[in-house]
């Protein structure tokens, strides 16, 4: 039964991927978009096609993608789950950074690479201060992320608040409400390595993943080194999240909200969970990318702010059956 639910996921996402390259500012029938694809250097549909749409089109699939896989890492590191890829505290160092830089007058070809730096560095800290012996505590990761969340906020507001004109403010607000508009091949040829990187390491969890969701005692018991699992599943969540941040911003709720789904449609086996995870989140996140351009056409609605209106309700969902639960 996975293999032909993970055959369908994979057909809805490709088809939610297809509908999104149809959304733009300007309309292009669904067979020139074909007649596009097929032949990429053959006129101005093609340019928009293949040099406009289909970059965000894959770069949202990849931050969905991406976003998914680490809150499935993630929960199933703290078996809880109403844990997002952002406790790490990632896109708020990411975001104090490039806040900072583009206070500073950095130019802003350098941010996605400041922002991802920044990403990680936060992202270790937070894992140092969970630090218990030689592997990390649920609780201390859990108030060190939010703690050094809440100091990179202030940082954000303090930039914000000092910015010399409207256009520095406006640009670490877009950065803050998440948007993929203006993203090209490029943006997403930098951060391939690291989505590559954190996609093998979350692959190498899986048998952690699955021992972990018995208890650390029990996994101890049929041999795995918990420690060192409790890293790798740490490292390759915060190089997805690191690499979604210079793609596309604070992009929150699908790490949330998506393996909760994938859950409930493949259940808990890790084996399924990250990749209904990764192809439940790329066609989200491709679905909302295409109305956030749509929606209020000729303008762009933030890709953050959509899923926001989409993530808040579900959050409260999730939030209230865990209390009936309990």
């Amino acid at each position: 039964m996975p293999p032909l639910r993970l055959s369908i996921l994979a057909c809805i996402a490709l088809c939610a991927c297809a509908t999104s390259l149809l959304a733009g500012g300007v309309f292009i029938a669904p067979h020139v978009v074909l007649a596009a694809l097929l032949h990429p250097h053959d006129g101005t549909n093609a340019t928009i096609v293949w040099q406009l749409r289909m970059p965000r089109v894959a770069i949202a699939a990849a931050v969905g993608a991406a976003l998914a896989i680490a809150g499935a890492l993630l929960q199933g590191l703290l078996r809880n789950p109403l844990v997002d890829p952002y406790l790490t505290g990632v896109s708020a160092g990411a975001a104090a950074a490039i806040a900072l830089s583009i206070l500073a007058g950095i130019a802003t070809p350098w941010l996605p690479a400041l922002g991802f730096v920044a990403g990680l560095g936060a992202a270790v800290v937070v894992a140092l201060l969970a630090r218990r012996g030689s592997g990390i505590d649920a609780n201390r990761l859990i108030l060190a992320g939010i703690s050094l969340s809440a100091l990179f906020s202030a940082i954000v507001a303090f930039a914000i608040a000092r910015a010399d004109s409207p256009d520095a403010a406006q640009q670490i607000l877009a950065w803050l409400a998440g948007s993929i508009a203006g993203r090209t091949w490029s943006d997403l040829r930098f951060a391939l390595p690291y989505l590559g990187m954190g996609s093998m390491l979350a692959i190498a969890c899986i048998p952690a993943l699955n021992a972990l969701r018995a208890g650390d005692v029990r996994a101890r018991t049929v041999g795995l080194d918990v420690d060192r699992a409790q890293w790798m599943i740490l490292a390759a969540a915060s190089l997805l999240t690191a690499a979604s941040v210079t793609l596309a911003g604070i992009v929150g709720f699908i790490g949330l909200i998506v393996p909760h789904l994938a859950r409930r449609v493949i259940g808990s086996d890790a084996r399924s969970l990250l990749p209904a995870s990764a192809l439940l989140g790329a066609g989200l996140c491709a679905v909302a990318d295409a109305i956030a351009r749509s929606i209020i056409a000729p303008s762009e609605l933030p890709l953050g702010v959509l899923l926001a209106f989409i993530g808040v309700p579900a959050f409260l969902y999730l939030y209230l059956h865990q209390e009936q639960r309990v």
